[in-house]
């Protein structure tokens, strides 16, 4: 027995886009400086759009590359953007920049994720923030929100867990609205019922001195606070480069600077004695 899959009509991708973007036909037809007469047909399936076309309603759409080579193949067109392998030989230079990045931020954390948040890469002090954290959530490919948020990752040591947690699956719950995409709704559900005993705020509102949601976790008798920033590619005309992204950890306090040198530094004299 054969199981045909349907493919969704372009019409119907198109106006599924335009609602989730909550764009009216006139407004969508505006940003593509269309007739909503002509925007109408197309949803409908009355006329066929050309390569063209799509690739600006695309674009007005904000689609990313992925959904927009959706969009061409729903039309009946060749995708537009390659999904390239990392590991290619022509993906050197990516890779090279990615290390880079993540070879001179230490000796503070840094991760590299695809749009999953799956762990492509990560320096060496990032072993650090895991070290509790169970061997089996670690084994590729380890999914840094699973690592963060399981009752066996991070989550028992996160002081501010209710805080963190909610942080986290705002970030995901927007991907998912803006994006669609069922892996990433299916692991939002399995994050939401993850067990949590603190208070988790419906809005983020800063703390007394507080500039960004910090990361506080215990270590021992200690705690390091941090905050993170995100850093993707600038122009990226390959679908797994537009995927990428470095999630970068700042200390949020002198204390937190001090204790991730320390460590960085006994880590870097164990690697040394160890090859030599």
């Amino acid at each position: 027995m054969t199981t045909t899959v349907t493919q969704p009509a372009v019409g119907d991708l198109l106006r599924d886009w335009r609602r989730r973007r909550r764009l009216s036909q006139l407004e969508l037809s505006i940003k593509a400086d269309i007739s909503s007469r002509h925007l109408s047909f197309l949803e409908t399936g009355r006329s066929a759009p050309s390569r063209d076309m799509v690739l600006q309603l695309a674009d007005r759409l904000d689609l990313s590359l992925r959904d927009r080579n959706r969009l061409l193949l729903a039309a009946g067109y060749a995708p537009a953007y390659p999904e390239t392998p990392l590991e290619a030989p022509h993906m050197g230079a990516v890779r090279a920049a990615v290390r880079q990045l993540l070879t001179g931020h230490e000796p503070n954390p840094a991760v590299v994720i695809d749009r999953n948040w799956n762990m492509i890469d990560a320096n060496a002090s990032l072993a650090m923030l895991v070290e509790p954290v169970a061997p089996w959530l670690l084994a590729p490919p380890a999914n840094v929100l699973r690592v963060s948020l399981h009752p066996e990752g991070l989550a028992p040591h996160i002081v501010n867990l209710g805080e963190w947690r909610a942080h986290l699956l705002h970030r995901l719950r927007r991907q998912v609205d803006l994006g669609g995409d069922a892996d990433l709704r299916r692991l939002e559900e399995e994050l939401s019922e993850y067990p949590c005993d603190q208070h988790e705020p419906g809005i983020e509102l800063p703390g007394p001195g507080e500039i960004a949601v910090p990361l506080r976790l215990r270590r021992g008798g200690m705690e390091l606070s941090m905050f993170s920033m995100v850093a993707t590619f600038g122009t990226p005309l390959d679908v797994t480069v537009a995927e990428l992204s470095i999630e970068s950890f700042y200390p949020a306090n002198e204390n937190t600077s001090r204790l991730l040198r320390k460590w960085h530094d006994a880590h870097m004299k164990d690697s040394v004695n160890a090859t030599g």
